[in-house]
């Protein structure tokens, strides 16, 4: 068993699974063949695939966790989560963590967002009896420090709620859209009863980043094998996101500056 106290672990986030992906989730798929590959390599390796929840309570009760921990992760409901990841995380007996976007969801609270072909609910179902753990990602999918209070909780609660009520279980987990988060969003996310929530941060997830802060390394299309084997080993991670973290960077200082000025509005 794993030491807690010092474990780090790579939660991969995946988004579409699909042989021919629109242009608008076409960088953060990945092909049936690829996911099928990068499981089978996960199972060579020897680790073992945990849910969100079991590692958060792990984390907080100091409960030792399986020897070498993966967490598999996929954003949003894509509808290849079920027709193509599904039979592979069973034909391995993995445990695997979809965090949902209530409103892109096929059914009645459908509002027409959506970047691709997703699940409905009854498939949502059948992945959830398939051993899945369904988490939540918001109603509609916004940036959600960019949100006043009262449309921040508005997007949590109606995700925790339709989820709870469609699937018999309440959501634990959570996954900040974009991965942005701020102190305020955080805590919102836990009043609205979610017990911990992952951002992206394209770094290993840590214990003592807290149970609302789990940091995640993102699969995409472009992700080669080399690449992949370095993810789940936990190799080369800074350099391997460098890129990325610029952008992130860059990207803050405007998001930020929108922020003052959504600010400035309201107060005036």
């Amino acid at each position: 068993m794993a030491d807690v106290t010092d474990v780090r672990v790579p939660i991969l986030m995946y988004h579409a699974v699909a042989d021919d992906p629109n242009d608008a989730t076409r960088a953060l798929s990945v092909t049936p063949e690829a996911f099928a590959w990068q499981m089978a390599v996960i199972a060579d390796r020897g680790l073992t695939p945990v849910s969100t929840a079991d590692l958060a309570a792990s984390w907080r009760s100091g409960r030792p966790l399986p020897d070498r921990p993966v967490l598999v992760t996929f954003d949003d409901g894509y509808e290849g989560v079920h027709r193509h990841a599904l039979p592979v995380l069973a034909k391995h007996g993995f445990a695997a963590t979809l965090f949902v976007s209530t409103g892109w969801i096929r059914g009645p609270y459908d509002t027409g967002g959506a970047l691709d072909t997703m699940l409905d609910w009854d498939q949502m179902r059948e992945l959830a009896a398939g051993g899945v753990e369904i988490g939540g990602h918001s109603h509609s999918h916004p940036q959600l420090d960019q949100l006043p209070d009262d449309a921040l909780r508005g997007e949590l609660v109606r995700c925790w709620e339709i989820v709870a009520g469609e699937l018999g279980t309440v959501p634990a987990s959570f996954a900040y859209p974009y991965g942005y988060s701020s102190r305020r969003v955080r805590q919102a996310v836990r009043t609205a009863g979610y017990a911990q929530a992952l951002a992206v941060g394209n770094g290993l997830a840590r214990r003592r980043q807290g149970p609302y802060a789990l940091r995640r390394v993102t699969v995409r299309r472009s992700t080669g094998a080399a690449e992949f084997e370095r993810l789940i080993e936990g190799r080369a991670i800074a350099r391997t996101f460098a890129a990325d973290r610029a952008l992130t960077k860059g990207y803050a200082v405007v998001r930020r500056a929108r922020q003052v000025r959504r600010t400035a509005v309201r107060a005036g």
